[in-house]
């Protein structure tokens, strides 16, 4: 969501940024795959020559760091709403959202905030998907 305020190059480190933390608890399942299908499709025609770089987990939380607080929030909930919209919600992708979050300067509150957000556009999506099966 709100991904096209990102700039290429912005895009292009989101996405490997991602990748790092769904993949901290394992291999990426199917379902990470399928989301990360969406936010490639959400990002369109800039992210056609994307390829996934080499760079450290911490290389690519400090290239966010001096970004507007609207880009790091923006990272932050997406980053967030695909670590927790999957079936499994481990501890090490608790801690390294942590770690973005400490990184950014996201406030406990922001932080709240932007999850209550995340729940609720499940919430919705849920709600659609009980309403269209009826």
């Amino acid at each position: 969501m709100l991904l096209s305020l990102l700039s290429k190059e912005e895009k292009y480190y989101f996405l490997d940024l991602l990748s790092k933390v769904i993949s901290i608890d394992g291999p990426v399942s199917d379902y990470e795959k399928k989301v990360i299908e969406l936010y490639k499709a959400e990002m369109g025609g800039d992210i056609t020559k994307y390829r996934r770089s080499n760079q450290t987990t911490e290389q690519l939380i400090n290239y966010f760091v001096d970004k507007s607080k609207a880009i790091k929030n923006v990272v932050y909930y997406n980053i967030s709403w695909a670590s927790l919209t999957d079936e499994f919600y481990s501890v090490e992708e608790h801690l390294i959202l942590d770690d973005i979050q400490h990184a950014f300067g996201i406030t406990n509150r922001k932080k709240m905030e932007l999850l209550k957000a995340v729940y609720a556009e499940r919430d919705l999506r849920e709600k659609i998907k009980r309403i269209v099966a009826e």
